[in-house]
């Protein structure tokens, strides 16, 4: 089965033209914690992807993948 994907973080950070380093540094989060987060194999805590959202200047909702 494969994995799931939850966030379109990676997704989105392409789009806004950052990169995983520069978003661990602005929140003091460890690179290999942001590229788990970009992965999928571990999900930042609800705060935080509102804190993500806002560093990107997006709606929170476009940091996940629709369920529906």
């Amino acid at each position: 089965m494969p994995k799931q994907k939850y966030n379109r973080i990676k997704i989105v950070l392409a789009e806004k033209e950052k990169s995983a380093k520069w978003l661990a540094e602005v929140t003091g989060k460890d690179k290999s914690t942001v590229s788990r987060w970009c992965t999928n194999d571990m999900q930042p805590t609800i705060e935080t992807f509102y804190e993500i959202a806002e560093l990107l200047d997006v709606d929170v909702r476009e940091l996940f993948i629709p369920s529906k």
